[in-house]
């Protein structure tokens, strides 16, 4: 199979992150229970994973990484930090449900920046615009899950510094491809999955903190950590890391942050963009197929969409899937991405890609495409 449904979950990962699960699984038990050598290797791992987090998204303090089950867990705690019942927050026009349910659930009044596909410049316009001196909180995806388009948080986050306001970014479809400085965006939070770009086994993520941040906790328990208490620890990261850990997960999240330190984010986004180049100049040669496509490789990350003309999208994958092809279609949870885009009543058909494709696999599957729609 050739597999094209990276920004869902990377399926193709290093050798060694299947090593590390396993010995991991072997040889470790939980972190910060017990003296003994299984429980301090666990402890011995996990500090180094926050260890190798915070050197490749520039925190000064490991501490303030906390281990989360995925990018959707540790946005509801950033969310939840920062934002207070009936607040009025903005967004951008293509935010995920990890994002807009949290908000919906708090009675928030949500303030959306619109601006076309690959128009950075007018997204820019569209949040200054909606940043009124109401607003307590700024929320942003780095990409856009569904069309790859690299939305300008730089900027976002200097409107927000100038205004005083809270920043959270959502990096799912960012870290291990694009550079993440926490210490230059200034954001309050980071969210982000371990199982995409970094190469991490599902059920990982990361909450990155920042400085002097206020948290509120989802979940309360034990921590190994000041037992005697009934309340929760008021220290990073005990304070929102209640319960055993998923050691088997943080020690292969740990080899997938290697493996991207050492590759370089650069390198994997330049791989990542000359696919989506290749496979855009494939699907737009073909009649009845229409390409959701920046044209500029700098504006747009590994994921690109398309659909064809008289065919429902879910049908075109299903039909792709059979063929060996794996991509996703349909709203891929981000509605308000497909309202901003025009795409909401048909969605899309949504390839993506990670530094395990090749060009021979894209060949194949532009090839599957133009079979289909003829």
């Amino acid at each position: 199979m050739i597999y094209l449904d990276s920004a869902a979950t990377t399926l193709q990962k290093p050798p060694s992150v299947r090593r590390a699960v396993a010995n991991a699984m072997e040889h470790m038990a939980s972190p910060g229970r017990g003296g003994h050598k299984p429980a301090m290797l666990a402890a011995d791992t996990a500090f180094a994973c926050r260890q190798a987090a915070a050197e490749l998204f520039h925190l000064e303090d490991p501490g303030n990484v906390v281990f989360t089950l995925n990018a959707t867990h540790a946005l509801n705690l950033a969310i939840k930090s920062v934002v207070k019942p009936g607040d009025t927050v903005v967004v951008s026009g293509y935010e995920h449900n990890a994002v807009t349910r949290p908000l919906a659930a708090l009675g928030c009044r949500v303030k959306v920046a619109r601006a076309p596909l690959f128009r950075p410049d007018a997204m820019l316009e569209a949040f200054e615009e909606q940043l009124t001196p109401e607003v307590t909180c700024v929320i942003c995806t780095h990409v856009s899950n569904v069309f790859g388009y690299i939305l300008p948080v730089a900027g976002v986050a200097e409107l927000c510094r100038r205004r005083g306001v809270p920043f959270i970014l959502d990096a799912s479809q960012s870290a291990g491809c694009l550079p993440v400085h926490m210490d230059e965006l200034g954001c309050a939070f980071i969210g982000m999955p371990g199982h995409k770009g970094l190469y991490g086994p599902q059920g990982t993520g990361l909450l990155l903190c920042g400085d002097g941040q206020g948290t509120a906790t989802l979940l309360e328990g034990g921590t190994g950590s000041l037992s005697a208490r009934q309340e929760m620890p008021d220290f990073l990261p005990d304070r929102l890391e209640a319960g055993t850990h998923n050691v088997p997960g943080i020690a292969g999240l740990l080899a997938g942050i290697r493996y991207v330190a050492k590759r370089g984010e650069l390198a994997v986004l330049r791989h990542e963009q000359s696919l989506v180049s290749q496979a855009a100049r494939g699907l737009t040669a073909i009649p009845n197929v229409t390409v959701y496509a920046a044209g500029d490789v700098e504006k747009q990350a590994g994921v690109l969409s398309f659909s064809v003309a008289g065919q429902d999208c879910e049908a075109v994958g299903e039909t792709l899937g059979e063929r060996g092809i794996a991509v996703r279609a349909g709203l891929h949870c981000a509605p308000y991405a497909h309202q901003t885009a025009g795409t909401l009543e048909r969605g899309t058909v949504r390839s993506s890609f990670s530094d395990f494709n090749t060009a021979a696999e894209v060949k194949r599957f532009v090839s599957e495409v133009s079979r289909l729609a003829g």
